[in-house]
């Protein structure tokens, strides 16, 4: 009994619905107060619960005689009823998220796009899902190139390596230098490990067999990727801090980015193919 009030109650019903709602669920016709009765409640409580259970397609109100009779509909289409009004209720509550937060980010993005053209460069610190998920963002919107320079550790991700393969399948350019070193790292279902040069080298001609070019070094190279010669996303690396102290740097400058671009080129060209 308590558990089904408890779930009536999360459907919006009352206290006194709930108790009146499981008690006409015998199917029996009866009076007020034998409902009141039933239910465990005053009979001055329960006639604006039939009223509004009548009003709302939940009972039949049959007269007989001179007494008031109610009895409960096909328990089926009161299902079907309380089933649209959930769907009608969710769908008017995300109509006004989408409505509230579309006109929040309006304001947001004005704001920042003004502070964007004076300092266009963006501070990630923490090593956490934030800064993945800004990387993930910039790989989405790259049109034309982009250049990774990878040393010591990556991530393995089957969302990034779709969205990595849909850029090339569109024509993208992606070239990669991996540095490769005997401690290489690789997070994979939110794992660390470490790797061996065979093992890596593999995962690498898989990343061949999809377009990207590749290539590999045992120099070492800054984590660094280009997109588009426009924005540059630097990971910062310093194995004598905690890894929560990390930090990421996004620049947003053309002139920078072309000449990191440049640098990556001249590190590409030194690099050897697998």
């Amino acid at each position: 009994m308590k558990e089904i009030l408890e779930r009536l109650r999360v459907l919006g019903f009352t206290e006194y619905e709930g108790k009146v709602f499981i008690t006409l669920f015998s199917g029996e016709m009866m009076p007020a107060s034998k409902i009141a009765s039933l239910a465990g409640i005053r009979r001055t409580d329960v006639y604006p619960v039939l009223k509004s259970f009548v009003e709302r397609g939940y009972c039949n109100e049959i007269e007989t005689n001179s007494i008031l009779n109610y009895q409960l509909i096909d328990p089926q289409v009161i299902m079907d009823k309380l089933e649209n009004d959930v769907r009608q209720e969710k769908e008017s509550k995300l109509k006004v998220l989408r409505e509230a937060f579309s006109t929040l980010k309006d304001t947001y993005y004005k704001k920042n796009q003004t502070a964007e053209d004076l300092v266009r460069i963006q501070l990630i610190r923490g090593y956490n899902k934030h800064r993945e998920s800004k990387f993930i963002e910039l790989l989405k919107s790259a049109r034309k190139e982009i250049l990774f320079m990878i040393r010591v550790e990556m991530v393995l991700s089957d969302e990034i390596d779709q969205i990595a393969k849909k850029f090339l399948n569109g024509g993208g350019i992606i070239k990669s230098v991996y540095e490769i070193v005997p401690d290489f790292k690789i997070k994979q279902n939110g794992k660390w490990q470490k790797y061996g040069e065979k093992e890596i080298v593999s995962i690498l001609k898989k990343y061949v067999k999809y377009g990207e070019q590749v290539r590999v070094t045992d120099s070492k190279v800054p984590n660094m990727t280009v997109f588009d010669r426009e924005v540059v996303f630097l990971n910062i690396k310093d194995k004598t801090i905690p890894r929560h102290n990390e930090a990421d740097l996004i620049i947003r400058n053309k002139d920078y980015a072309e000449s990191m671009a440049n640098m990556f080129l001249n590190v590409w060209n030194k690099a050897k193919k697998i």
